[in-house]
């Protein structure tokens, strides 16, 4: 990896030529092993200082994985001071505070990066720090579009890194039990599965030229993305729906966690048929520019479908749960979410529950909690060789795209149809959102 100047420089767009999910599905623990020595210290940093990085510290500061955090990374100067006053306490050494991710990549030292800044710097940071040899825990949505999807799975198959997708629950003891369950029959046939967020966001400010706040590195915070003036509140979490440049709406926000679910339960890969009903139907005349309520059905091969129904602004829980899936077979059903799930037969009578007791946010803006602790450790013992990762980027990338087609259809209005075999899209102007535009010299060149 060359400085970040000649990076930039040197990138250039380009097709990649690689279906997501065409990678082996993840490396073996045996080939993790040789990556680095299973007694080592990992070095790490963390990129993106907001709400969701504090999910990452205990694991990081657990004693037993023998961990060291060289480094916290954001381009608001304020974050990076709040973020070392929180750690202080919990882990031995004080990180270096950085700007400047380039400069992480550039460190010989580091080992590996965590990813949880604004959704349009993801892909691009997880590989310019794959191309650096660093492995990388990607957050949700691992993706800003289909084509970086792609990409990540081209990045990895090439550069052979550890690439942990950071959707938590696949860490769940209780979903990996009753998913198991699930593909070995104890509720039949599986045919359908209804995945489902209620939130009560408020109304969000409208956007207007402003000067960036101070300590904002703005130029930084644009990165890959098209250069236009700052808008009030942009950089604190409302760049979520505020335009397509940086965010990719509910669906990317938290759709990705749940449709994650329904479709490992379901054991399926790419739709055959994708159609949405979505609008902006709260706080009419406020900032937010996305839709706040979507309701999305993927058809897949073999009579089987996933439902979503989101709504971001409207918190009556019609399921009974701000967030969960509902699995259908054709002897019974179970609902399955971050606490555990319910087994349920055909009369609706619980047959079977295993509930954790455990804690981990379930609508709260950033979240944590046991299972990002277990995703993040996982994401330890892969690089040591003692672990197979619970989500690997090439079967994360997939589900990602089921968000990603969905956020199509609402953006173009119309229903499409999808090649089973490559995820491709039977609609040209569909195909048009296949990408984004990126600001020059910031795109993410093909390997």
């Amino acid at each position: 990896m060359t400085n970040r100047r000649d990076f930039i420089k040197k990138a250039a767009i380009a097709t990649v030529g690689v279906t997501i999910g065409s990678s082996v599905n993840a490396m073996s623990a045996k080939s993790y092993s040789k990556i680095i020595g299973a007694n080592d210290r990992i070095h790490v940093a963390i990129q993106g200082l907001g709400r969701r990085y504090g999910a990452y510290i205990p694991a990081i500061a657990a004693k037993e994985n023998n961990i060291e955090l060289r480094y916290l990374c954001d381009v608001m100067k304020s974050q990076r001071i709040k973020a070392v006053d929180a750690v202080h306490d919990k882990i031995k050494n004080k990180p270096i505070q950085e700007n400047d991710i380039q400069k992480i990549i550039d460190d010989k030292d580091i080992d590996a990066i965590f990813m949880a800044t604004p959704d349009h710097w993801h892909a691009p940071g997880a590989c310019m720090a794959m191309q650096a040899g660093k492995h990388v825990y990607l957050e949700k949505p691992c993706s800003h579009n289909p084509k970086e999807g792609e990409l990540l799975v081209a990045y990895q198959k090439k550069y052979n890194k550890v690439v942990q997708m950071g959707n938590q629950q696949r860490s769940s003891l209780q979903s990996q039990e009753i998913i198991k369950d699930i593909h070995n029959g104890i509720i039949g046939d599986v045919y359908k599965a209804m995945a489902f967020y209620t939130n009560a966001r408020g109304r969000v400010p409208n956007q207007e030229k402003a000067n960036p706040p101070e300590g904002l590195d703005w130029e930084l915070f644009q990165g890959p993305a098209p250069r236009r003036d700052y808008t009030v509140n942009t950089w604190d979490y409302n760049w979520h729906w505020y335009g397509w440049d940086y965010g990719t709406a509910e669906m990317g926000n938290n759709a990705t966690h749940e449709i994650d679910i329904a479709r490992w339960a379901l054991n399926v890969k790419y739709p055959i048929h994708v159609a949405v009903n979505s609008g902006k139907y709260h706080y009419k005349d406020d900032g937010w520019d996305m839709y706040d309520t979507m309701e999305a059905s993927f058809r897949f091969d073999g009579d089987k479908e996933i439902q979503w129904d989101g709504r971001s602004r409207d918190g009556y829980d019609k399921y009974g749960a701000g967030r969960g899936t509902i699995v259908s077979g054709s002897n019974g059903s179970v609902f399955i979410d971050r606490s555990g799930y319910r087994l349920y037969d055909l009369k609706g009578k619980i047959i079977k529950e295993n509930i954790s007791g455990k804690t981990e946010a379930g609508n709260a803006v950033g979240g944590g909690g046991d299972l990002s602790t277990l995703h993040t450790t996982n994401f330890f013992d892969a690089i040591r060789g003692k672990a197979e990762l619970n989500s690997p980027i090439d079967e994360g990338a997939i589900s990602q795209l089921l968000t990603h087609y969905a956020n199509i259809a609402s953006r173009i209005g119309d229903t499409f149809e999808v090649d089973e075999d490559t995820g491709r899209i039977f609609n040209r102007e569909a195909m048009k959102l296949w990408s984004r535009t990126y600001e020059p010299g910031w795109e993410i060149k093909p390997v």
